[in-house]
């Protein structure tokens, strides 16, 4: 997994992540983070004592890092304590960083169409019809099989999502032509959106990289990613009036709370909110200024 030498302590953490079937990328970030947690001590972590410990957040405080890695490097700390070295009471110090919660970048349905018709060629615009039509995050649209396509109960079938939970998802009868035209066009046997080598499917990068062609064609002048077009989707479900929490399903959120965080982007859904001042029922205010 790694291409340095590693230490024993290190393939212990890797041995006991493999055990708990944590995905490759995980197990890369943490390994990475005890990496850095190890450089810094300059010793074994296993020597590590709580001002160690303090320190190394301190330092992790100082780095131009965002709240994400801070607190992706926490989750190794408290793995490696917890789990391998199985000293808790080093962990338990550890703090995660708040992250601001911004409202997320949405396409109106004019800009949304400019982008599907930009897409460079059958294949991108079949991925993108899949992340905007049926809210993939980029990572699930790139791993799906033409097996989870199913078009008698007009469905996507989502394998290990994000928390390794599985879940279905809608298929619309516009994607679903789209999908079947691309399959005429390439005959995908596996991967339903294969990559250059067929045996591995399409990158996550790469998804990206079309995505970013095809706003700048489009001449959108938003920042527009992969997840745009699921913030898009769940946007506009809440505008046409789905319920949040069937929306949260469709997402794979575990908390409510996440899929709520588009209530502050549905401009049509607080358009239609009256304003308690409407229901005073007062008079309007009279222009004619008052005379002396």
């Amino acid at each position: 997994m790694l291409d340095k030498p590693i230490s024993p302590l290190l393939q212990r953490v890797i041995d006991d992540m493999t055990a708990r079937r944590f995905k490759e990328k995980v197990q890369q970030d943490y390994a990475r983070h005890v990496g850095r947690f190890t450089a810094f001590l300059g010793r074994s972590p296993d020597t590590a004592t709580s001002e160690d410990v303090r320190l190394f957040q301190l330092h992790l405080a100082k780095q131009p890092f965002g709240a994400p890695t801070i607190n992706a490097a926490i989750a190794a700390l408290r793995f490696l304590f917890n789990v391998t070295l199985e000293r808790p009471e080093l962990a338990r110090p550890l703090t995660t960083v708040h992250k601001p919660r911004r409202a997320p970048v949405v396409l109106n349905q004019d800009e949304m169409i400019r982008l599907l018709e930009a897409a460079p060629g059958i294949k991108y615009k079949a991925a993108f019809g899949v992340a905007y039509g049926a809210g993939l995050r980029v990572s699930e649209v790139v791993a799906l099989k033409v097996s989870d396509i199913d078009s008698k109960r007009m469905t996507l079938r989502v394998e290990q999502g994000k928390g390794q939970r599985d879940r279905y998802v809608m298929l619309s009868p516009q994607l679903l032509e789209w999908l079947r035209d691309w399959w005429r066009a390439a005959r995908p046997q596996g991967w339903l959106f294969p990559g250059q080598n067929q045996v591995n499917p399409m990158s996550a990068r790469q998804l990206s990289r079309a995505v970013h062609a095809a706003a700048h064609e489009a001449g959108i002048a938003k920042r527009v990613s992969p997840h745009t077009l699921r913030h898009s989707f769940a946007t506009h479900l809440l505008e046409q009036g789905v319920d949040i929490r069937v929306i949260q399903v469709l997402l794979g959120h575990a908390k409510l709370e996440t899929t709520a965080l588009y209530t502050r982007v549905a401009i049509n859904t607080i358009r239609v909110v009256t304003s308690p001042l409407d229901k005073l029922g007062l008079t309007p205010i009279d222009p004619t200024p008052p005379s002396d």
